[in-house]
């Protein structure tokens, strides 16, 4: 295991780690709390993502949830109730949803429910890949509370106003078929395939130059900014330039022409 990501490995108490070739498979690991987060798991998870963008070895993530019942149910309200402080790191709930700057991809295996800030973490990923039985929703009007991580912004971008602001002002759950019709879910297997699809979905993306991956990544999440179409191409993107000048930029259209399997150096 990479040097940082196995010192990570070795003290985390809140999260399991798992390197594949160029994959890092992080699990929220509190099983006990359907791996609800407070402020230290969210610190931790923090410092294992921060070592996951500076690691040139390590091109995608997966995040996904110990045990077969959740995913991450939120916010651990039982350690709130009891006196605990609702701290996040900068780059926000689990670490993730205000880490802006995440070129790399990463991918929700949703094994369960998926509710309040476990949904705002599936909705910072760029793909996530739902098991039938997971659940999703925004509960904390119910509560008292709402999703400010990132999560009700999110939602309105990303369905139609009239099924958010309807999941986001009853507080229901919604299936991962529902989500699926939405466009908010990629693809819905019966719970003992989802490894096996979440694994065909990373094998595509290895497939790609890591530099094209993060160049296309940082692209299409830039441009939301610009309002107008010819503003947003005309932005001077700098994933794009390392892209352009990297030694896969050479390799690709090189073992296009060897009628051979490129081999990526992500550099």
């Amino acid at each position: 295991m990479h040097t940082t990501i196995g010192a990570l490995a070795a003290r985390a108490e809140h999260t399991l780690l798992r390197v594949e070739g160029r994959v890092l498979h992080v699990i929220l690991n509190r099983p006990q709390v359907l791996n609800a987060l407070h402020p230290p798991a969210h610190f931790e998870l923090a410092e294992i993502f921060d070592a996951f963008a500076v690691d040139g070895d390590l091109w995608i993530a997966v995040v996904r949830g110990a045990g077969g019942r959740s995913f991450c149910a939120g916010t651990d309200l039982k350690a709130l109730a009891a006196g605990g402080r609702d701290e996040y790191p900068p780059s926000g709930f689990a670490g993730l949803t205000r880490r802006f700057d995440l070129e790399k991809p990463v991918v929700a295996a949703v094994n369960g429910l998926a509710l309040g800030g476990g949904l705002e973490i599936a909705l910072a990923c760029d793909l996530i890949v739902a098991a039938e039985h997971a659940r999703f929703g925004f509960p904390e009007p119910r509560v008292g509370l709402a999703a400010m991580g990132g999560g009700v912004h999110r939602l309105v971008r990303q369905l139609p106003d009239k099924v958010a602001m309807g999941l986001l002002l009853t507080g229901r759950q919604f299936s991962a078929q529902e989500g699926l019709a939405y466009g908010l879910v990629n693809e819905v297997v019966p719970g003992e395939r989802l490894d096996l699809a979440v694994e065909g979905w990373v094998e595509d993306m290895l497939a790609c130059a890591p530099l094209a991956l993060r160049a296309t990544k940082q692209v299409a999440r830039r441009n939301l900014d610009h309002a107008a179409l010819a503003d947003a191409i005309g932005v001077d993107y700098p994933a794009v330039g390392r892209m352009l000048a990297s030694e896969d930029a050479v390799e690709g259209p090189r073992a296009f022409a060897e009628k051979r399997a490129p081999r990526w150096r992500g550099r």
